[in-house]
């Protein structure tokens, strides 16, 4: 029979495609013959990938143009809360969606308002099934066509990651710009290309930093501490902190922090602090550093402060598998995990471990003698800030500045606690919080705050207002390690 029954459907799903993400996309698109090309082959490849489930043309045309109608709706969320249309990294979030729905502004697949149109949709795709007949072959063929085509598929995936594929990939993408790629091919091409470029990119990871030698460093504590979705609240109408006062009084220095993202990925501000490499030297692995590099960082603060003999410890009150960080702290050099389940019986403001618990935890760490590097993540003001989430405070920008005061509080725990001893206390906001009173800015992501402490204090040292990237920040931090202090 061929695939001459899937040629009308698969026209009219490209066609349809186009219009929807024409329509309802976030930028008008390009109308130039060989980027409606790449826009169509990638339409098509969808189409078809969608058929080899279920043999049935129509079906899978109306599956690519609901998957098309999904991805333009998101692209609109994203570009609007973060700044950014979906990539191909995303894919790989996905599983977390049924395990921590609340963290992506969604609901749990049991909860009534998710289960009944899953199970609406599920109906339909089986009344699908039984109105449309299958277009594949009868008898034997059937087996050897059924096989046929997903290996025909993989065969022309594979075929993009040959010498010739990639040299066709090469031109249309050569480095991420994924606002005009999107404008350009759309959100399914722009997916489909940057994973394949990630796939084949060859990035050469930077030298390994030489380490100190045991004895060699004046820093008996590095702690560096990652605040949730912090930024100064005055910046958004809050109160003034203690917290801001104090740094702009004791810190060595401060200032505002130039993050990779906004709203969200925490994963890209976390990685560029713990290993000085600026998103740009990574390639199409910037979106997801962890899920490109799994953590083999031989710039690592974590490496570099254990091979020169501080025990390192990595301390967040949330679950193993979020982002994989169990794996990857693992391989990016930390040799002791403290995360959700060792908070056991820990106070929660809101859905989330306390940052003042967190504070208290991080102090009763680095008690008992020794070098240590401690690296913390808070979880107190992670989003969303929904009604409900905090009694008798309704509005969201209310209830994320009442976090941030306790976040404060906990860091002025910090600041006291390690007063006495020879040590480092950095604190940094991985990115703005995603309100509707914090949208990202044309230019970019919205800036977070940083403050750097040195213990003891230098008496004659005035603090110092340096804005900084969040990679130069981790390059700040490695300097640490080595700093002599004043004799």
């Amino acid at each position: 029979m061929g695939f001459a029954p899937l040629l009308v459907p698969l026209a009219i799903a490209i066609a349809t495609s186009f219009t929807v993400e024409a329509v309802f996309g976030a930028r008008r698109p390009s109308l130039r013959p060989g980027d409606l090309t790449v826009r169509g082959l990638g339409y098509a490849l969808l189409t078809v990938f969608w058929f080899q489930f279920s043999w049935r043309p129509w079906l899978a045309a109306a599956s690519c143009l609901l998957t098309v109608a999904i991805l333009a709706g998101v692209d609109r969320l994203k570009r609007r809360v973060i700044g950014e249309p979906p990539v191909f990294s995303d894919l790989a979030l996905l599983a977390q969606v049924p395990r921590h729905p609340e963290l992506y502004y969604t609901r749990s697949p049991t909860d009534p308002r998710m289960a009944v149109p899953l199970l609406l949709g599920l109906g339909v795709i089986a009344a699908w099934y039984a109105l449309e007949p299958t277009v594949l072959p009868d008898g034997v063929l059937a087996l050897a066509a059924a096989a046929a085509l997903p290996m025909g598929f993989l065969a022309v995936v594979a075929a993009f990651r040959t010498p010739l594929g990639r040299a066709f990939l090469r031109p249309l993408f050569p480095r991420p710009d994924l606002m005009a790629d999107v404008a350009r091919y759309g959100v399914v091409a722009t997916m489909m290309g940057y994973a394949l470029r990630r796939a084949d990119e060859a990035i050469e990871p930077p030298p390994a930093i030489p380490v100190l030698a045991p004895g060699d460093t004046e820093t008996e504590l590095l702690v560096v501490v990652q605040l949730e979705s912090f930024l100064d609240p005055v910046r958004l109408g809050g109160a003034a902190l203690p917290l801001m006062n104090r740094i702009r009084m004791e810190a060595a220095q401060y200032g505002q922090l130039a993050v990779p993202a906004h709203g969200a990925y925490t994963m890209r501000t976390e990685h560029a602090v713990l290993t000085g490499r600026d998103p740009d030297s990574l390639g199409f692995g910037r979106y997801d550093p962890y899920l490109a590099r799994g953590g083999d960082e031989p710039t690592s603060l974590a490496r570099i402060a254990r091979a020169a003999g501080f025990a390192t410890i990595f301390v967040h009150p949330f679950h193993r598998d979020f982002f994989s960080r169990a794996r990857v702290f693992r391989r990016l050099g930390f040799g002791r995990l403290i995360m959700e389940d060792d908070f056991a019986g820990a106070p929660r403001i809101g859905p989330y471990i306390a940052d003042e618990a967190l504070a208290e935890r991080i102090l009763a760490e680095v008690e008992g003698g020794g070098r240590r590097f401690v690296f913390a993540v808070t979880m107190e003001n992670h989003g969303p800030w929904t009604e409900g989430r905090l009694p008798g405070i309704a509005p969201g920008l209310a209830q994320y500045l009442h976090h941030v005061a306790d976040t404060g509080r906990a860091v002025e725990r910090l600041i006291d606690g390690l007063r006495g001893r020879r040590a480092t206390l950095c604190v940094f906001g991985d990115h703005a919080p995603s309100l509707p009173e914090c949208r990202p800015r044309p230019e970019g992501p919205v800036a977070t705050d940083y403050a750097v402490f040195r213990f003891p204090n230098a008496a004659d040292r005035q603090p110092e207002r340096v804005d900084v990237t969040a990679a130069q920040l981790g390059c700040l931090l490695r300097d640490a390690l080595a700093a002599k202090r004043p004799g």
